[in-house]
């Protein structure tokens, strides 16, 4: 039985009853956060347990907005977290950690948000879902559609990486190329899911995904012995990845199950920098008295990380949030130091990541550099997306093989160095 008990607005703090069916605050058109009712989610989890299971992210069903009887189709969620001892060690720390999410069913930590957002669209009773996307929640919402025999329409821009497409193309979905950004496909998303009643799975507008995305919280103090790390460095672009691992850690907290809260550092291409720039701003001016009239910074997003490239993001009000109440960071790093951390990440770890997800690492690099962090503080990088989604950029990164003729002769002139 659900402990949903409303929705608040993450602007103006307007409430709506759990029977609310709409995506956005009716008072502003601020984004809505789901509220629970924490002493039955704790009746709940002394009754069923809370933890990792084998229907992965769904062992945590206490505190879910949607019903998880019976399995399914596919395992999101589970995923490791491994020691980076060798990449923390080139920069004197002792405790850095990779959550490696390229292994959930369509490659990213958008699976999460996917799986709950469905769950939700099969007890709606609808037969279409829609989303927008640079291309890694189009991905994951078809993927998962297509494991619960749903019909999946979704728009991305015109530009967007060959392998996302041809996984979109490959599970079925009904793809439409929008010529101009992910904001005009977001628009046209919007548009659509109104005049033909499809259920918009779209990232920031529907309030479920963040409840998808918060499991990885879950997982993380898990792992770490039920406990909180320092720092949770999150790849950022609309901003509902940073908003839902906070959110998953406030939940905990309201549970009684952790009594420290990490920070949230917000990880941004300096070229689509949106939510980093808005955070300063408040911490600077002192804003956060009154989140409504917070305005997040105007920026025209051109970034190699694709998946984190937006003018306007989504649930940036949230992310800001997120970074300020956490006693969080904001970091913005640039794309040559992106395509770097690429190849350096996967020769220290074995993790072999997108753009996007590279930026967590390079982050951290700024970080302590700008001495923020800790010798002994526990960092986790959000590894949120397969290098597999986007082999251009790592081919930019990583270099061409050495091409020789088939004789022993030429392989030792290429061992040696020459050609």
């Amino acid at each position: 039985m659900s402990v949903v008990n409303g929705y608040r607005c993450v602007a103006c703090a307007g409430t709506q009853p759990a029977e609310f069916g709409g995506y956005l605050c009716p008072h502003c058109g601020g984004n809505l956060d789901i509220n629970y009712d924490y002493a039955g989610a704790v009746s709940r989890i002394d009754d069923e347990g809370f933890g990792v299971n084998t229907d992965g992210m769904f062992g945590f069903a206490p505190l879910l907005p949607v019903e998880c009887t019976g399995s399914f189709p596919l395992k999101v969620g589970a995923t490791p977290l491994y020691p980076a001892t060798r990449l923390g060690r080139s920069l004197g720390l002792n405790r850095l950690y990779f959550k490696d999410e390229t292994v959930n069913p369509s490659a990213s930590t958008k699976d999460r948000a996917s799986a709950v957002v469905l769950r939700r669209a099969l007890e709606l009773d609808v037969t279409t879902v829609a989303t927008a996307s640079t291309g890694n929640a189009a991905s994951s919402m078809a993927c998962m559609a297509a494991g619960l025999g749903l019909h999946a329409v979704v728009f991305v821009p015109e530009k967007v990486p060959a392998a996302k497409l041809a996984q979109l193309l490959c599970f079925g979905a009904q793809v439409l190329a929008v010529r101009g950004n992910y904001d005009a496909a977001f628009d046209l998303c919007l548009e659509a899911c109104a005049e033909f009643g499809w259920y918009n799975r779209s990232t920031g507008l529907n309030p479920f995904t963040r409840e998808g995305k918060k499991t990885c919280s879950y997982e993380i103090w898990e792992d770490l012995g039920r406990q909180a790390p320092d720092w949770i460095v999150v790849p950022t672009g609309d901003g509902n990845l940073a908003s839902g691992i906070w959110k998953g850690w406030r939940d905990l907290r309201a549970a009684g199950l952790v009594d420290r809260l990490p920070g949230i550092v917000c990880a941004q291409s300096e070229n689509s920098a949106a939510i980093s720039l808005t955070s300063r701003r408040v911490v600077e001016s002192g804003e956060s008295g009154d989140w409504s009239r917070v305005v997040l910074a105007e920026v025209n997003a051109s970034t190699v990380a694709d998946s984190i490239s937006v003018d306007r993001p989504r649930d940036g009000l949230a992310a800001v949030r997120a970074v300020v109440e956490s006693s969080g960071l904001a970091v913005t790093v640039s794309d040559e130091e992106i395509l770097q951390a690429i190849p350096e990440i996967a020769r220290s770890t074995g993790l072999f990541l997108e753009p996007s997800a590279a930026v967590s690492w390079v982050a951290v690099r700024h970080l302590v550099q700008n001495q923020q962090v800790g010798d002994n503080d526990r960092v986790i990088c959000l590894a949120s997306g397969s290098g597999l989604k986007d082999i251009p950029s790592a081919q930019r990164a990583a270099g061409a093989p050495l091409v020789i003729d088939p004789d022993i002769q030429s392989l030792r002139r290429a061992l040696a160095g020459r050609q």
